[in-house]
């Protein structure tokens, strides 16, 4: 307790009683010590929203409160202000009850002296402290094992999901090894080339879901750091749709609608490119073939805004709300591949960059996903 400062409540609606504490309190005082007095709980409450209070004075019979109700009334209102309780009443029980409900101390009124008053101040103010600091290393400890189980949670579905996410995978370039060691020279041209682009499909998709757990572990350490570069926006735009474009075999059709005056920016490439690529490719994933993925990159409100739309499957209503926790996939995206890492790693990359991200969706209509970025 600093007791060169100290701001002190005193709650008494007897004016002989006030005018008496006034004057203990004077004594006791050895520093810049204040004192304010009121004479209605009501009135405690309203000042200390105003003032910051290192303790309270408070007298259990009030115009608008009676006995150890006061207490727990003043202790809803206000939690961090310690309580001294003033009574007229040398009772224990009294005493052991008003401790209970949360009052640091008891003074009996024709007792109190200015030094009992100085001991008695110091001492509630030290318990309060010590108390709030086992309340807060309580609650660390709570919140501790919760991220302790769930990250057991997430290990645990992690493993099983990347041990089904491999194994079909692995399966695959286990039977198509066998078949080209053992039928190699049965196999005719068509079959070979055909086992060929299973095999590189099949170690793009693993690549694939090492590259999104690596990126995944990366954004979620608290060293990741955002590099800002001079970038040329629509050629990265352009180039990025292109890609995935060709990697898409044209199926369906990505138009680009670049509405921005500037085009070089402040912006870290690889977190954009993480987060348009997943985007894109969700949007290619979920679309039937043939039609079209709109990607329009605007100015909003001083923010740079990348929206994404198509006419695919959308996201059934119920299910929007855990679109970004880890490993989640709908109820409606059937046998489509996916491990539900990319909106997760969106989410984070958007939240690194202190932009905002929303989804609005309707099945079998679409879904639009807009980012919004501050211009650097």
């Amino acid at each position: 307790m600093n007791q060169a400062s100290l701001h002190v409540l005193l709650v008494e609606d007897s004016p002989t009683d006030a005018q008496l504490f006034k004057h203990i309190f004077l004594r006791a005082a050895t520093g810049d010590w204040q004192l304010v007095c009121v004479s209605r709980l009501s009135e405690a409450i309203a000042s200390c929203q105003t003032q910051l209070y290192d303790v309270a004075l408070l007298d259990l019979g009030l115009p608008d409160s009676e006995g150890l109700d006061t207490i727990s009334q003043f202790n809803q209102a206000v939690p961090d202000v310690p309580i001294i309780i003033l009574t007229m009443v040398d009772d224990e029980d009294l005493a052991l009850q008003a401790m209970a409900q949360g009052a640091q101390d008891y003074l009996v009124k024709d007792q109190v002296t200015t030094q009992l008053l100085r001991r008695s101040i110091r001492y509630a103010i030290e318990r309060s402290q010590i108390l709030q600091k086992l309340i807060n290393s309580e609650r660390a400890t709570l919140e501790a094992l919760n991220k302790e189980r769930e990250l057991n949670q997430l290990k645990s579905y992690f493993v099983s999901m990347v041990s089904h996410e491999f194994r079909n995978p692995l399966t695959v370039l286990q039977g198509i090894g066998e078949l080209l060691i053992h039928f190699e020279g049965k196999l005719t041209t068509e079959k070979k080339q055909l086992y060929s682009q299973q095999l590189k499909t099949t170690i793009k998709q693993m690549c694939q879901l090492l590259d999104e757990v690596i990126l995944l572990g990366k954004v979620e350490t608290i060293n990741f750091k955002i590099e800002l570069y001079s970038l040329n926006l629509e050629v990265f735009c352009y180039e990025l749709i292109t890609a995935l474009q060709l990697g898409d075999n044209n199926n369906h059709s990505i138009v680009l609608s670049y509405q921005l005056a500037s085009k070089s920016l402040e912006m870290d490439a690889n977190l954009l490119r993480h987060i348009l690529i997943n985007l894109i490719s969700n949007a290619l994933k979920y679309s039937a073939s043939g039609s079209e993925v709109l990607v329009e990159v605007s100015e909003r409100n001083g923010m740079l805004s990348f929206c994404i739309s198509d006419r695919g499957i959308g996201i059934p209503e119920d299910e929007q709300s855990r679109l970004f926790q880890t490993f989640s996939r709908c109820s409606n995206v059937g046998k489509i591949q996916g491990t539900g890492l990319g909106l997760a790693i969106v989410k984070r990359c958007v939240n690194l960059y202190q932009g905002e991200i929303y989804i609005e969706s309707k099945v079998d209509i679409g879904t639009k996903v807009t980012v919004l970025l501050p211009i650097q």
